[in-house]
């Protein structure tokens, strides 16, 4: 677990980063000269400072909205105090897509996992600007989470956004989106349920094609990559890529009735 940042003494502008891409290794990863990682994670530990009103809302929301990792079975209905879809997100940056699918989807529960404290913070102030209550947040590995806290067949849906694509070619094996992982993914699934990817490295998203398509139990809603769904937003970071001239890849796959 990444330890607190000490709070900037004053007002500071809130740091732009909203995808892995801008991270450092973490501590955990295998060295770059190590062939075979023991684990994947969901993360890599990313430089930055809490702002003062991410701290802020740290103090005013975090009793409410993030909760303690405990390693056992998760109860949505307790946590959310209500009845509804859970779809869960794993890394969301800065929180500025969550922030607006929450707004835009009121009826659905979104559990979220991210372990940057700024990332974590910054979505703590969306939630308290914005008057959003139907998020819940767990400052963990997203990996141990799934593992050891959520039951078969308990999700609606599942978000993975701009992942870390892990460039170089001797580096992909740390990819999130793999065979072995994409099958927990699914047996948390409920019958109907989704996976929604996204991201603007073509190479990776030809291997999240390859991996989602060949699993016997989920099916493609479309002919390749699919169009991009109308909750998820463009994000300054998306934006400015396509300024750029990068593209962006959309992957939707349901689980079988």
């Amino acid at each position: 677990m990444q330890s607190s940042s000490t709070p900037a003494a004053g007002p500071a502008p809130e740091p732009l980063i909203t995808n892995a891409r801008d991270a450092s290794s973490a501590p955990g990863h295998a060295p770059a000269d190590v062939t075979h990682p023991k684990t994947i994670r969901s993360y890599v530990r990313r430089a930055g400072r809490t702002t003062t009103g991410q701290a802020k809302a740290f103090e005013t929301l975090g009793t409410r909205y993030v909760l303690p990792y405990t390693g056992e079975a998760f109860n949505a209905d307790a946590a959310f105090g209500r009845q509804a879809k859970v779809i869960l997100e794993i890394g969301f940056g800065m929180g500025e897509a969550t922030a607006h699918i929450a707004r835009v989807r009121p009826d659905d529960n979104f559990l979220c996992c991210e372990v940057h404290e700024p990332g974590v913070g910054a979505l703590l102030k969306r939630i308290g600007e914005q008057e959003i209550t139907n998020i819940r947040i767990f400052q963990h590995d997203a990996v141990e989470v799934l593992e050891n806290m959520l039951q078969p067949g308990s999700l609606d849906g599942i978000h993975v956004f701009f992942p870390d694509p892990w460039h170089k070619k001797k580096h992909n094996k740390r990819r999130l989106i793999q065979t072995p992982f994409v099958a927990q993914l699914v047996a948390r699934l409920k019958p109907g349920g989704y996976i929604h990817c996204a991201t603007d490295w073509q190479p990776y998203a030809e291997q999240i094609l390859e991996v989602l398509s060949a699993d016997p139990d989920l099916k493609n809603t479309a002919d390749g990559y699919a169009p991009q769904p109308e909750y998820r937003p463009l994000t300054k970071f998306e934006n400015r890529g396509l300024r750029l001239g990068h593209g962006v890849w959309d992957l939707v796959f349901t689980r079988a009735q």
